[in-house]
């Protein structure tokens, strides 16, 4: 490690936000200078920064059996018939075909555009990096769009 990014990590921990927390400046035997907020042994020392104080990190614990919480169903849980359920799927499924379509027609412009890797260059294109860049692009949008299409396609077929 550079001395640079030593007190560059280090002035980004002195200014990151105000909480309760501890740094340790740590070197094993032969080993690189690391800072933490974790005391990893005899090598690791606390530093003094008067004045500072930096977040304690949050700790992520995993569940276990013993603490684990019941999910509870309220017993006024609010329900909707059928009927609404049937309606707003309905709605939904129009909605998510109109984007298909969409989606499907921008897809045929595209293909048409890129013309099977061979699009039109262009007059502001007598750079052929920039052709190539735009060639490039127009793959990428093309790509994107069948994932969409296919996401959409996925979408419809959840619809009961």
């Amino acid at each position: 490690m550079t001395n640079s990014f030593k007190l560059s990590v280090l002035l980004a921990l002195l200014a990151s936000g105000a909480a309760h927390g501890q740094i340790y400046k740590c070197q094993p035997p032969g080993g690189s200078v690391e800072f933490t907020d974790i005391n990893r042994g005899s090598y690791c020392k606390l530093m003094d920064l008067p004045g500072v104080t930096v977040p304690a990190p949050l700790r992520h614990v995993a569940p276990s059996p013993r603490n684990a919480q019941p999910v509870t169903v309220p017993g006024a849980f609010p329900r909707v018939d059928s009927a609404e359920q049937r309606a707003r799927d309905a709605d939904r499924r129009g909605i998510l075909e109109e984007e298909l379509k969409t989606e499907m027609q921008k897809l045929a412009d595209l293909r048409r555009e890129f013309n099977n890797g061979e699009p039109e260059r262009r007059g502001d294109e007598r750079n052929y990096a920039k052709y190539q860049e735009r060639v490039a692009s127009m793959r990428d949008s093309i790509s994107r769009s069948e994932k969409n299409i296919d996401a959409l396609k996925r979408e419809i077929a959840n619809i009961r």
